[in-house]
């Protein structure tokens, strides 16, 4: 599956959860090594929209926050090749660092690639952006701002 969306900011605090160590060595295990602490946010509409909410699906998100159209036309795409690696949460002094489910991909701006995984929280407040976790920083590695269109490639 390949989702194009458009490079946006998100809300600064990804860094966080993405720090925590609990987090850190399930990220080593999806994606060879340590996690840069901050996501990279991808915009998403139409087709690729639709995609994704049957990806959030597969992770047992609730899609009650799509249109039903969109829901309905999730329904009918087949996620089941595309496997979910399940990101545990965890408890500490009394916070809750909830779970998450991600997706090996491949993130792909012009000739340049790199490998990454698209991350679905078990709570988020996005629903129509897609948060993007790799070893490097996404923005400085492929040299990207807000606004440019770049493509993932769900393994």
């Amino acid at each position: 599956m390949r989702l194009t969306g458009t490079v946006s900011s998100g809300l600064g605090r990804a860094h966080i959860f993405m720090a925590q160590p609990h987090y850190q060595e399930q990220f080593k295990n999806l994606l060879g090594g340590t996690a840069w602490p901050g996501t990279l946010n991808l915009a998403i509409q139409g087709q690729d929209l639709v995609n994704y909410i049957a990806l959030r699906k597969k992770s047992g998100i609730d899609t009650l926050d799509a249109s039903n159209e969109d829901r309905s036309a999730a329904a009918l795409i087949d996620v089941s090749m595309h496997e979910a690696h399940r990101i545990r949460g965890f408890l500490r002094d009394g916070v809750s660092f909830g779970g998450a489910t991600a997706f090996s991909a491949i993130l792909e701006s012009g000739d340049a690639t790199v490998e990454c995984a698209l991350l679905i929280p078990d709570l988020t407040r996005h629903t129509d952006v897609v948060e993007v976790i790799a070893c490097a920083f996404l923005r400085e590695k492929m040299s990207l701002q807000d606004d440019d269109i770049i493509q993932i490639l769900v393994e």
